[in-house]
């Protein structure tokens, strides 16, 4: 999470379920500037939320197989998703909704209740994100009957990505967006970059660090930390987590505490942290191999890093 730097100015609240820290360069701005990304987080949740019964994304529950419109906003939210999956060999595919619900996670996580009974769960693998067919030029979908999406693998990231574009543009200044740990950033950052403090163990940015935790200056793009511990809960004395692995409809076995990515777009460091938790021990081969700044954190608090992440405090 971002801290403040001189001369930069910072607002912090929840929405979303999760935590919202925007930070700008030229202090005038940021009334302004966290008014347009209060409502850009609104039409979001609006159009996606998986928990809000008036929002669009559960409408589409009801469209029984047949072509359905799409705002423009969920148009693209839907895209982006199934550009994820593409370049992930579905290894992040939107269709798994029943399969988180199925778990427990039917509600805004806040609401979860972090321990209960025993579940009898029914694997439900992803129907696949293939089945999915999205028409951008009319802006209308259709999928088989009793599918239904989840985009939180890559919605927040888009929307952190999109909002840091558009506060640029209309305030003129530097602007870091951070959505729950999804950061992106747009135009001239802070001298000596944006501090943005990368820890395994959710907490307040502003707290003493607990944990692995490294302080890196992102000066341009995007940052994403993907966790198999800040969203989980146990059934049974089971613990389960949000990322869930579509081939099994189940959560991805813990090998990685926390997964950290560099990258150009917050959409782009999401997709790699969130497929680097899936993929578990291989995540650093292919990771290597691709050449992304990447942090990773095991269950023993071991970390390893691969394409050029820098070892001490440095410039992402």
């Amino acid at each position: 999470m971002a801290a403040p730097t001189s001369r930069v100015a910072a607002s912090d609240w929840t929405a979303l379920g999760t935590r919202i820290r925007l930070l700008v360069t030229d202090p005038a701005a940021l009334p302004a500037a966290r008014a347009l990304l209060e409502s850009d987080l609104d039409g979001l949740d609006r159009a996606c939320s998986r928990f809000r019964p008036d929002s669009e994304l559960v409408a589409l529950d009801r469209a029984d197989g047949r072509w359905t419109p799409l705002s423009p906003l969920l148009a693209e939210a839907v895209a982006v998703a199934l550009e994820a999956a593409r370049e992930t060999d579905g290894d992040l595919d939107p269709t798994i909704g029943d399969a988180v619900a199925a778990l427990g996670y039917d509600r805004d996580f806040a609401q979860v209740p972090a321990t209960g009974p025993a579940i009898t769960v029914h694997v439900h693998p992803a129907l696949g994100w293939r089945r999915v067919e999205l028409d951008r030029s009319t802006r209308s979908l259709r999928m088989p009957q009793g599918t239904r999406l989840d985009l939180g693998a890559t919605a927040k990231a888009w929307a952190a990505d999109r909002a840091a574009h558009r506060i640029t543009e209309r305030m003129h200044c530097g602007v870091l967006v951070s959505l729950g740990g999804d950061i992106a950033t747009a135009g001239p950052a802070p001298e000596g970059g944006w501090r943005v403090r990368v820890q395994d163990v959710t907490g307040d940015p502003d707290d003493p660090p607990t944990g692995p935790t490294q302080t890196i200056a992102l000066s341009s793009g995007a940052l994403a930390t993907s966790s198999t511990t800040a969203r989980r809960w146990e059934r049974g004395g089971a613990v389960l987590h949000h990322i869930i692995d579509p081939r099994s409809g189940l959560p991805a076995p813990t090998v990685w505490r926390t997964v950290s990515v560099a990258a150009p777009t917050c959409v782009a460091a999401n997709t790699a942290s969130t497929a680097a938790i899936i993929r578990g021990r291989s995540a650093v081969s292919a990771l290597s191999r691709d050449r992304v700044p990447a942090r990773l954190v095991g269950l023993d608090g071991a970390v390893a890093t691969t394409g050029g992440w820098p070892d001490e405090e440095g410039v992402a």
